[in-house]
């Protein structure tokens, strides 16, 4: 039997399984419970918290034997089928792929005939933001005036491009960003289901690195088991994601605030002959010093989902410079990684950036007031005055 990934074998079967957005099982629960089904949802949220997964949960709800109920049972032919692909019933449109106006017109010629086999006939439109502008005017007739045995599930990552007369018809729910608690949980119940020796902080480090998403961290430790001969370790999930690691930021911080040229461009070669990819580099160096900023703020990181380092360490490190300077250094490293994008010497970017965080400089360049420049025929002081 072919292997299948972890995110597949793990997806959410039903409301009781989804992590981290307690909010919409409830609501759509008590919803079938009362019967108060509505005929067009729309499910935004950042990718990997489940919105496509919740919209399958929902057509199984609606048309399994024994529903609508909010626990379907997972083991009738509709609930198998659904969980399959094969419904007829169920139809899943990527508008990612089908984003015109024609696909909407067929969809309108099949949402009036009733459904083969379950309850519902359930039509689950993913990225529904990619559609033309036509097709959305085209969609809007059949949202405005659906057949009572048809709904609607719109799911998108960016709401905002979503016209605001498809929004007004349908019930939105937005899925949050899924915690870095909540996703070490699921791993570790995964693992342990899975018998599979996994380290806390390597868990820990793959729920931060996922930032969010929780399909994404069981993408990273599925490729982490297979990479691993013995127990999943922190030093591994680095490793594999080419993270440069506590230990050189670390150094670079106190390099920076000993203003040592030398030692910040000697950590530079060391980690680019390690194989380490520059903006990667910045970013962990970039979340280190917002660690530092917090930890000025408010005294702890706890609870904050922030890079995952010892209180200790930060502790001492945020000593090193007044929460000014921090800002300011941040600053200078995101127009760093901005800049990297299309640099054509991405390590002369860096090396000029580090070095300017070095001699403590506090502002950004573009924030910097540009210096006068004499026109033809002018002295350097009559430009000057003329400032």
């Amino acid at each position: 039997m072919a292997y299948i990934a972890l995110y597949r074998q793990w997806r959410p079967k039903t409301f009781a399984d989804l992590v981290g957005q307690e909010h919409v099982s409830k609501t759509l629960s008590q919803a079938i419970v009362s019967g108060r089904i509505g005929h067009a949802y729309l499910f935004a949220g950042p990718r990997g918290t489940g919105k496509t997964s919740t919209a399958k949960i929902l057509a199984k709800a609606l048309n399994c034997d024994e529903g609508p109920t909010p626990t379907p049972c997972g083991t009738c032919e509709n609930c198998r089928r659904i969980t399959d692909g094969t419904s007829m019933d169920v139809f899943e449109i990527d508008a990612a792929s089908n984003r015109g106006i024609d696909e909407i017109r067929g969809l309108r010629e099949t949402v009036k005939f009733a459904p083969a086999e379950g309850h519902y006939k359930v039509y689950i439109i993913d990225e529904v933001h990619m559609l033309t502008a036509e097709a959305f005017n085209a969609l809007l007739k059949t949202l405005e005036e659906p057949p009572a045995h048809v709904v609607f599930i719109l799911a998108t990552t960016e709401p905002h491009k979503v016209p605001a007369t498809i929004q007004s018809r349908c019930q939105r729910y937005d899925f949050r960003r899924i915690t870095v608690s909540e996703i070490e949980g699921r791993l570790r119940t995964i693992c342990d289901a899975m018998k599979v020796e996994a380290a806390d902080s390597a868990l820990e480090l793959i729920a931060l690195q996922a930032d969010g998403g929780l399909r994404d961290a069981l993408s990273i430790l599925d490729q982490c088991i297979s990479l691993a001969d013995g127990p999943v370790t922190a030093a591994l999930v680095q490793e594999m994601l080419g993270l440069v690691g506590h230990s050189w930021i670390y150094r670079m911080t106190e390099s920076l605030a000993s203003h040592d040229a030398q030692s910040v461009l000697s950590i530079v070669a060391e980690l680019l002959a390690g194989g380490k990819d520059l903006k990667q580099m910045m970013a962990e160096l970039a979340l280190h010093l917002r660690s530092l900023m917090i930890y000025q703020a408010a005294g702890t990181v706890e609870g904050l989902d922030l890079y995952a380092e010892p209180e200790d360490v930060l502790k001492k490190q945020s000593a090193f410079f007044p929460t000014e300077t921090i800002m300011a250094m941040l600053a200078h490293l995101h127009k760093c990684v901005d800049t990297l994008r299309w640099s054509p010497q991405p390590r002369i970017t860096v090396e000029v950036t580090l070095l300017l965080l070095c001699r403590g400089i506090t502002a950004p360049a573009e924030d910097q007031a540009p210096e006068s420049v004499p026109r033809s025929g002018e002295t350097a002081g009559e430009a000057q005055r003329l400032a």
